[in-house]
């Protein structure tokens, strides 16, 4: 029962987030970190979890990573009030590490749940853990960034992480790509006419 609350709108999502203890994460979290953004953005950015600032302050990516974030949109003419922001785990990994199986298992289905109110066109997953745990268990950020998949009607494309780009500028290149990449995707669904069912 609580899980088709939480599906059915957005304050028993975030009822169920702020008093969720299905992982050990919770248990060391200052602020748990929901997500941010238009509600009906055409595009959604997944990352991979909280850092310590996120962690403090309850927003996504708000540290070096989020200003990078932040100017990559503003590149392809979006503000972060346009599209939705929120990663794989709610909660802040100790040290920063990648969140394990269990922690990210416990949290899918909240990040099910955004997806599905928010009802995005476009998803762009920010690294190998939004990768993995979306699209593929297999994936391999190097190997398969820039390359696009479509489900029940929704176009994904995983690319760098801001922090992976701020630990190695010769990926910026790479990342504009895809950047441009969401771009006109967004540009080319906006020309389509409406898809059956969507009024």
């Amino acid at each position: 029962m609580g899980e088709r609350v939480m599906m059915v709108s957005w304050s028993g999502l975030m009822d169920a987030l702020a008093h969720c203890q299905k992982c050990p994460l919770a248990g060391q979290r200052h602020c748990v970190v929901p997500g941010e953004g238009n509600p009906n953005a055409r595009l959604m950015l997944i990352g991979e979890g909280p850092g310590a600032e996120e962690d403090r302050s309850g927003r996504p990516f708000v540290g070096r990573a989020g200003e990078l974030l932040t100017k990559m949109l503003k590149a392809i003419g979006l503000s972060r009030e346009e599209v939705y922001i929120c990663n794989v785990v709610k909660c802040r990994p100790p040290g920063n590490r990648t969140p394990d199986p269990q922690e990210a298992a416990a949290c899918l289905p909240y990040l099910r749940a955004q997806v599905a109110l928010v009802r995005p066109q476009v998803i762009l997953l920010l690294g190998a853990t939004a990768g993995r745990y979306t699209l593929d268990p297999e994936l391999r950020i190097t190997r398969d960034r820039g390359r696009w998949t479509e489900r029940k009607g929704v176009w994904m494309m995983p690319t760098f992480h801001p922090a992976a780009l701020l630990r190695n500028e010769s990926l910026k290149r790479a990342a504009w790509q895809d950047l441009q990449a969401v771009r006109e995707k967004l540009d080319e669904l906006e020309l389509k006419p409406v898809r059956e069912g969507a009024e």
